[in-house]
């Protein structure tokens, strides 16, 4: 299988799983699994958030997906427990379909180091 067949199936499973899980079987979006994730990370799953909020959820997800690719590290988590990133490298400049390519990529191996996936 070849890694475009290997990641678009990957995709297509966690899609499933987290629409199965917090939607109710409505397919989740790109955007809101990011969300998710940021969440995830925060770890204050029983909190209701802000607008301003959701967009740092979605900040710390894109920030903790994009580590293993060197363009962050954790920097500090503050008092009210929200993780802080340092840039290490600016990103390249990318295409909107490169960039929704490599965040899915960053999200399906988030998935898979958790074992949500295999």
């Amino acid at each position: 299988m070849s890694r475009d067949e290997q990641l678009k199936e990957r995709w297509e499973l966690v899609v499933t799983k987290l629409s199965d899980q917090f939607a109710d079987g409505d397919t989740l979006d790109l955007d809101a699994i990011i969300y998710l994730i940021g969440v995830q990370e925060l770890g204050q799953l029983e909190r209701t958030f802000k607008k301003d909020q959701k967009l740092d959820l979605m900040h710390i997800a894109i920030c903790k997906l994009l580590v293993p690719y060197g363009y962050y590290e954790l920097d500090f988590v503050d008092d009210e427990g929200w993780p802080h990133y340092k840039m290490l490298e600016q990103l390249p400049h990318l295409k909107a379909g490169e960039q929704s390519v490599l965040m899915k990529e960053a999200i399906v191996g988030y998935f898979l180091e958790a074992e949500y996936i295999i």
